[in-house]
């Protein structure tokens, strides 16, 4: 049994994983671990956790799949870690099923442990089993060849644009309430995922490890994604956006053709903590404008984002995605347990 945290030989793994990562991100590969919904700045990333022990717990539910193992620390106390994991969806594409583990089973863990080590709390980088198989959790854009002749299929984020994307987003000159709601932010506490209220505009638009649907229609337009089972209705039937509409989670969004461009404005959207990035909530004011066009080739969807949020946000924002068409992928049930997505939570 081995337990250690920043020791020579990790400390090596931990820059040879950094490496790999740079690597993968530069080429737009897809073996990297996937980070908490909550905020991965709740683990130590400069530190990875090995131990084996016994799985007690395998909880094959969302937003986390836990795994909780018996295990003895170096002094030869008994412990129970927590093991979080990415979404069922991510897991069902890495290979996963909700049998891959048992009760009773014997497993190696490696993980980034949650700082401040309150609890044997700790991010799965990988585990290998009895038997020397290997279960991990892999995020890439799993892109085809492909072609589509139109907005209406399956797409999937790319990894090369998510990173720079919302590098820019946290960059957004704030007003002085945005700055005291970002500064004010607890993820242990605040986060709306630990009450199952899924991301909105423009996070939802910008997540690279769930798959998209887009529904065309003569009256509407359905954007879905299996990320909390959102679910997107854009008017399409020459409507205006209601002087007195009920505020929600996604908004009010209304949709034109130009050029073949399909362009969705969105306004009415409600005061979601995350809704403009890290920290910083949707404003009563806050616009979108989404411009989704059809790459020449076929292979993916360019998209133009704008957002505005004077109360917020002291600039607007402009940001470019880009999903790649992946007609072999489906998308998932996502089905977010509350009791589940509590277990994060410190209060």
């Amino acid at each position: 049994m081995d337990l250690s945290v920043g020791d020579d030989s990790i400390a090596d793994e931990v820059e040879m994983i950094a490496r790999i990562f740079v690597v993968l991100v530069l080429t737009g590969s897809s073996i990297f671990p996937v980070f908490a919904h909550h905020s991965e700045s709740g683990f130590d990333h400069d530190a990875v956790v090995a131990f084996e022990g016994t799985v007690t717990e395998y909880s094959w539910r969302n937003p986390h799949v836990y795994i909780n193992v018996d295990a003895v620390d170096a002094a030869g106390n008994d412990v129970e870690w927590i093991v979080e994991t990415g979404a069922t969806p991510i897991l069902q594409r890495s290979g996963w099923t909700r049998d891959s583990l048992q009760v009773g089973e014997t497993i190696s863990v490696r993980g980034h442990p949650e700082r401040g080590m309150e609890r044997n709390y700790a991010l799965l980088l990988s585990l290998e089993k009895e038997d020397g198989s290997t279960l991990a959790q892999y995020s890439g854009d799993l892109s085809s060849d492909a072609q589509a002749t139109s907005l209406a299929g399956v797409w999937k984020g790319r990894a090369g644009f998510i990173g720079p994307f919302f590098r820019a987003l946290g960059e957004i000159p704030l007003t002085e309430k945005g700055a005291a709601a970002r500064a004010d932010y607890n993820f242990y506490v605040d986060s709306p995922a630990a009450n199952c209220i899924g991301p909105t505009v423009p996070t939802l638009v910008a997540l690279g490890l769930y798959v998209n649907e887009i529904v065309l229609g003569d009256e509407q337009v359905q954007v879905k994604s299996e990320f909390f089972d959102s679910d997107r209705i854009v008017y399409m039937d020459g409507r205006a956006h209601p002087a007195n509409g009920e505020r929600t989670n996604q908004g009010y969004s209304i949709g034109t053709w130009e050029d073949g461009v399909l362009v969705v404005d969105t306004v009415l959207f409600s005061e979601h903590r995350l809704g403009n990035g890290n920290g910083v909530p949707s404003g009563a004011q806050k616009h979108t404008v989404e411009r989704y066009a059809l790459a020449d080739d076929g292979t993916h969807i360019v998209i133009d984002l704008f957002l505005e949020d004077p109360e917020y946000l002291a600039a607007p924002f402009e940001g470019r995605l880009e999903w790649s068409y992946t007609p072999q992928l489906e998308l998932y049930r996502y089905d977010c347990d509350p009791e589940v997505s509590r277990r994060f939570r410190l209060d």
